[in-house]
C-alpha cells in the first residue's frame, strides 16, 4: 500500500439546505484530502457545519455541488448499495454516542461489520475478540452495552469501527460524552490504532486538546475549511 495515496478527497463541495423558499448555505466550495497515516482535527463553532461535512464525507449524503471521491469512487456516481459497500469496506464510524446495538453482546456489535462484508462467523469473532482485547474489553466480551460503563461502551464503539482496518476513521465529537480523563485515555487509543494500522483520520471535535493532538486542524468557519 503506498503511505501517501490519497483515501478520501473533496473538490469545490457546497452545500444548501433550504427551508421554506430560503437558502441556507453550509458549506461554500470545500477542497480537502486525507492520505494514509495522516490525522486531521475539524474544529469551528456549533452549526458551523462540521457534522455536514463529515456526513458527506462519508457519503452519507451528497453535496449539493462539487465532489466526494473515495479510493478513486465519486460517491454522487454510485447508486445506494455502492455507496454502502465503500463505505463498508473503507470507512469506520464513531459517534460522539456509541450506537451500539442494546440486545447484542460487545463480541457480537464488533463482529456485525464483518458479517455483513460476508466474512465467516469464525474469522469475525476471532478479529473482533482480537480488537476488544486490544482496546481493554478481553473481559467484557459477552457483556451488552447496558452493562458497559460509558467509557468502555466508546472502546467498543471504536472497535467495532476499525475492525474492518478501514482506509479512513472519521469521528464525530468521539469523546464529546466522556470525563476527561476517559476521553483522553479514549483519544490516545484511537491514536495509537491510527499508527498500527496506518489508516487516516478525521476527527471533528469542540476538544483544543485533542485537535492538538492531530497531524493538521482545519478550522471551518463561514462555510471555508481553513488549514490552522
Amino acid at each position: 500500500m503506498n503511505n501517501s495515496e490519497i483515501i478520501l478527497q473533496c473538490h469545490s463541495v457546497h452545500q444548501i439546505f433550504k427551508d421554506g423558499d430560503t437558502e441556507i448555505p453550509v458549506l461554500n466550495g470545500i477542497d480537502f484530502q486525507i492520505e494514509h497515516g495522516e490525522s486531521v482535527a475539524i474544529m469551528g463553532a456549533s452549526g458551523a457545519g462540521k457534522s455536514t461535512l463529515l456526513q458527506l464525507l462519508g457519503g452519507l449524503d451528497n453535496p449539493t455541488s462539487g465532489s466526494v471521491i473515495l479510493k478513486g469512487n465519486d460517491f454522487s456516481k454510485q447508486n445506494s448499495k455502492k455507496r454502502g459497500l465503500l463505505r463498508n469496506q473503507y470507512l469506520g464510524f464513531v459517534y460522539q454516542f456509541h450506537h451500539l446495538l442494546p440486545e447484542f453482546s460487545a463480541l457480537e456489535n464488533v463482529m456485525m461489520p464483518l458479517l455483513i462484508a460476508k466474512e465467516s462467523k469464525k474469522s469475525a469473532s476471532i478479529k473482533a475478540e482480537q480488537l476488544l482485547t486490544k482496546v481493554g474489553l478481553k473481559d467484557r466480551l459477552t457483556h451488552r452495552p447496558a452493562q458497559l460503563s460509558g467509557g468502555e461502551r466508546q472502546r467498543a464503539a471504536i472497535a467495532r469501527a476499525l475492525v474492518t482496518n478501514p482506509a479512513c476513521l472519521l469521528a464525530d465529537e468521539p469523546t464529546g460524552n466522556l470525563d476527561e480523563s476517559t476521553a483522553s485515555e479514549v483519544m490516545e487509543l484511537m491514536l495509537e490504532l491510527n499508527k498500527q494500522q496506518n489508516n487516516g483520520m478525521i476527527i471533528v471535535t469542540h476538544d483544543k486538546h485533542l485537535a492538538s493532538k492531530m497531524n493538521k486542524i482545519y478550522e471551518l468557519s463561514g462555510g471555508h475549511l481553513v488549514r490552522q
